[in-house]
């Protein structure tokens, strides 16, 4: 009798496992960072960011997939390599792929975007390199292109030793995984940015909870990726009109200090929209208001820990987006510390 029972007992418990997602965690977790600049240069403060926090992993965004007027995928702001990466840190390049490309016959591009990732590592003596990752904003309309396409990357990454990884966003929680080896959950970028008025865009708790459902049986490996970046929100009234980048607001003939975290444009002034394939640029006229945001460090601490109690081992590899001298210095040392706990 007692030999049946523990026969019952295991063979519960092993059924009870092979309901739950596979694996609990990524392999090799290391802490990780998000580079995502046109031009590879770590300055001090950077190199020290990474020794302190014994980061181990770069994912390191080498270019676009956009699609031109003619209907054309191309490569687009591909990234130059003006500087070396530690040895010790693994490099994982990541592709960003504009999701009206799947529209276009995106599986046609799987085996040229491999070969251009090989060549680009070669070219720049990135070795070591185990893995790729694509980032998409995919939806219900272009899952079936995605897929299909994620399934070739696979296959021929798997030819070359390699695994493929993809980002997930809050709102894909509630779709079919896609096939990748696991995902990235991204935890930022999580709310509306129409009214000055409402919560924290960037992360914030409220925003992300109807989400928290999902995560548990989510039938895909995930590590989870943190903000640490702050916003520059131009407001017309109570109306956003778009997002700054890296404007100096200390120019006391362009703006004037209102509080921490708004700015009063006193002059107006047309800047150029670097972030676009076109000539375009940004009008701020005297009287718009510009606010800093950035989230609490206890709200994304708080954030870590809920997931963690959802879906243990979602926080063994956590990815802090992103590497750059203008955001390392939102939070303190012990800050990314509990962000990077496990």
């Amino acid at each position: 009798m007692r030999n049946i029972l523990t026969y019952i007992l295991l063979a519960t418990i092993i059924a009870i496992a092979g309901c739950k997602p596979e694996g609990k965690g990524v392999d090799d977790p290391k802490p990780a960072v998000y580079y995502w600049r046109t031009s590879l240069k770590l300055d001090s403060m950077e190199r020290q960011f990474l020794s302190d926090n014994k980061v181990g992993k770069m994912y390191v965004r080498y270019f676009d997939i956009v699609i031109d007027k003619n209907g054309n995928l191309h490569p687009n702001a591909t990234i130059t390599f003006d500087d070396s990466i530690p040895a010790i840190i693994e490099v994982i390049p990541t592709i960003f792929i504009v999701n009206n490309c799947l529209e276009h016959g995106i599986d046609t591009i799987a085996p040229l975007l491999v070969k251009r990732v090989l060549q680009m590592n070669e070219t720049h003596d990135i070795a070591g390199v185990k893995e790729m990752q694509i980032d998409c904003d995919w939806t219900a309309t272009t899952q079936h292109a995605y897929f299909a396409f994620l399934e070739q990357m696979k296959q021929l990454l798997d030819e070359h030793g390699m695994k493929l990884s993809v980002t997930i966003r809050l709102h894909q929680l509630a779709m079919e995984a896609p096939p990748a080896n696991y995902g990235v959950l991204m935890m930022y970028n999580t709310g509306e940015l129409k009214d000055s008025k409402l919560r924290n865009p960037i992360l914030d708790k409220r925003d992300v909870e109807p989400y928290m459902k999902y995560v548990a049986d989510y039938k895909l490996t995930l590590c989870a990726a943190y903000p640490n970046f702050s916003w520059q929100l131009l407001y017309t009234g109570d109306k956003f009109r778009d997002i700054l980048y890296s404007e100096d607001l200390s120019d006391s003939t362009l703006y004037r200090r209102v509080s921490d975290d708004k700015y009063l444009v006193v002059s107006s002034i047309d800047l150029p929209n670097y972030l676009s394939s076109n000539s375009s640029y940004t009008y701020l006229n005297a009287g718009d208001t510009v606010l800093v945001i950035k989230p609490e460090a206890a709200s994304i601490v708080q954030v870590h820990d809920a997931l963690s109690h959802k879906r243990p081992g979602i926080n063994d590899q956590v990815i802090i987006y992103s590497l750059n001298n203008s955001s390392i210095n939102n939070y303190t040392s012990s800050d990314y510390e509990k962000i990077y706990r496990p």
